[in-house]
């Protein structure tokens, strides 16, 4: 197979396509991610006084809680007045203000905070939507290597929880972590400077074995959430390539087989998701535990201020409001610390998607092709395998080996042989999916390594023997060839690859869904599509790699007339089996083994009598 040798070398797991990586700090990711949020300086700045605003706004509600207490009781709430009515006493002690003041603190705190997060939402969607960008043209710029090594479920999984992580981060960090400490300082320097130090040392004592057992236990759980989502990577890649392969998995009666397949993925992700939720919940026992005894500690010490006279009723309820309002948010510590741990986790490795180092990328100061009309195109002792090893040579078994000829300025140059012999490798490095380990490729006299990949494909049109197609209209799938293509252009592209008349006979025309990689559509359909999206490109350079191999004789002999036309004062390369196909071209050569074994005209080659003209006999033996 023409494949096999690029298979051989891809022994590496989903997950390893990435590379090996030194692990890396959640500090180094952080400053990763710094400069993404702070194109949004004024943002982050305003975000973050709304966020101190709410917080002493949050601090003053026990304050004016004390206050509104302490002045309704009077005499430090022992003795009533004499001979008044209750509801007199509040009318006469209670100033209204203190009651607005106390609603407007309330509303103030929500109101801050409601307003930093709409300062920093765009700070948030627009860190979010330059890292998804920039990891999209980053994966495109990648390799053929690697997309062939890579599994698409387990990565596109991957750049969803980094998404989704650059989310989470920034909620969980700014919207609770540092608002908690902030209001922790703020509560502690209070209980110090207002009573004695005791309650203070009781808060830091607490936080301090709250913080020391969530991170700890939360430390030890990260192992069971790193395994749930690994393997929730793998029952998700499993599903999508089963998805993907549906025909194969019709034709061989299979479904039981994936459903079983996909089920013990499940199975192994339900007993890592019971871990999970078992170790959670002892971190929540233990927190609350310590919670308990330290409120108990505190409200038993403001008691005992209270009856002996050095506090008043408003002291201890402000106390108590004070912790409740610290220990609803550090509740949650163990969760926040956990899902912000996560989030680092997941946004590195979209980080190291962005970091993998392109196998081939433009010299420095690289310039654009410049060619005028057709150019001519030279491989030059070209030795190249899929498999370079460690050393960068050519290892394993070698593709080409010292393959050097010639298309010249708008001729046409066919390529024949056996499976597997390199043909189909010549249009790859061509389009600079690979580099050559020896040799060089020249077009019109430009290396193809001294100039940008852009431009090189841009002048290079091709009709593979795999068309897939985007699960998009017919319209669009031809139109990919000059995305601003009109319609008029689009439909004269569909008439010269003999498809226009069955687009018309669909329903939708061509707003006609192709499905899933085209599978709405006939092998000889595809092929068509494919042909009319390069004949709309109109390349200078034409690669057809078994453009009519799916074809039927009559479809197939209209369209090699049209191709032939499409080719003229064109550079073509034409891969081909059928060597019916290329009897018209310039210079014919025949591959075995990754050599170039004969080469010549059609009529030469039969005069050779060599393996050329084997073949032309067993193929018109079988017509």
């Amino acid at each position: 197979m023409r494949r096999a040798a690029e298979l051989s070398s891809h022994h590496s797991s989903p997950t390893a396509a990435a590379g090996p990586a030194a692990q890396r700090s959640d500090w180094d990711t952080l400053r990763r991610l710094f400069p993404y949020l702070w194109q949004y300086k004024w943002r982050v700045m305003a975000a973050l006084a709304f966020m101190i605003g709410a917080k002493v706004a949050n601090v003053g509600v026990p304050l004016l809680l004390k206050t509104l207490v302490d002045t309704m009781s009077p005499n430090g709430g022992r003795n009533p007045i004499e001979g008044v009515p209750a509801v007199m006493q509040a009318v006469l002690v209670v100033p209204l203000a203190l009651v607005v003041a106390y609603g407007l603190l309330r509303l103030s705190t929500s109101l801050f905070a409601e307003l930093r997060e709409l300062i920093f939402a765009k700070a948030t969607e627009g860190a979010a939507r330059s890292i998804s960008l920039e990891v999209f043209r980053h994966l495109h710029a990648l390799s053929l290597r690697f997309h062939l090594e890579r599994q698409t479920g387990g990565m596109t999984r991957d750049i969803e929880r980094g998404t989704r992580g650059v989310h989470s981060l920034i909620s969980y960090s700014l919207y609770s972590i540092i608002p908690t400490l902030i209001e922790v300082t703020l509560v502690l320097t209070l209980l110090a400077v207002k009573f004695d130090v005791w309650f203070a040392w009781i808060t830091i004592i607490a936080l301090v074995f709250y913080v020391t057992f969530t991170v700890t236990i939360t430390e030890w759980r990260t192992k069971f959430r790193k395994q749930m989502n690994e393997l929730d990577s793998t029952a998700h890649s499993r599903a999508i390539d089963s998805l993907l392969n549906y025909e194969t998995v019709k034709y061989f009666n299979n479904e039981e087989f994936e459903a079983k397949r996909y089920d013990q993925s499940l199975e192994s992700y339900r007993r890592a998701a019971l871990k999970s939720q078992s170790t959670l919940s002892l971190l929540n026992t233990g927190q609350q535990l310590i919670i308990a005894i330290s409120l108990v500690a505190m409200l038993y010490r403001a008691t005992l201020g209270v009856v002996e006279g050095r506090m008043t009723l408003g002291d201890l309820v402000m106390i108590n409001a004070f912790m409740i309002q610290l220990y609803i948010p550090l509740g949650f510590l163990g969760v926040l610390y956990r899902e912000i741990k996560q989030s680092l986790t997941d946004l590195d490795k979209m980080f190291r998607l962005m970091e993998k180092e392109r196998e081939i990328a433009d010299r420095a100061g690289a310039g654009p092709l410049v060619i005028s009309g057709a150019p001519c195109v030279r491989f030059e002792h070209v030795f190249f395998a899929y498999d370079t090893g460690k050393q960068g040579g050519v290892a394993g078994r070698p593709i080409l080996q010292d393959v050097s000829f010639e298309i010249p300025a708008g001729k046409t140059v066919a390529v024949v042989g056996p499976s597997g012999a390199g043909k189909s490798t010549l249009s790859r490095l061509l389009f600079r999916f690979y580099d050559v380990q020896q040799g060089r490729i020249t077009i019109d006299g430009q290396d193809v390594k001294d100039v940008t990949q852009t431009s090189v494909r841009r002048a290079i049109g091709i009709v593979p023997q795999d068309t897939v197609l985007f699960n998009d209209t017919i319209r669009y799938n031809i139109a990919y060839g000059s995305p601003g293509a009109t319609h008029e252009q689009v439909e004269e592209a569909a008439r010269s690859a003999r498809i226009h008349d069955f687009i018309a006979s669909t329903p939708a025309g061509y707003g006609a869904m192709v499905g899933e990689r085209g599978l709405k559509l006939s092998g000889g359909e595809k092929q068509r599509v494919a042909i009319a999206r390069t004949l709309l490109k109109n390349p200078p350079i034409l690669i057809f790699d078994e453009a009519t191999s799916a074809l039927d004789s009559a479809n197939e002999r209209a369209i090699q007339a049209e191709l032939q036309s499409v080719a003229q004062n064109k550079t073509t390369l034409v891969i081909a089996h059928r060597l019916s196909t290329v009897v018209d071209a310039h210079e014919i050569l025949v591959m075995e083994a990754g050599r170039v074994v004969e080469r010549g005209s059609h009529a030469q080659l039969l005069a050779l009598d060599g393996q050329y003209a084997r073949m032309w006999a067993l193929q018109q033996a079988g017509e």
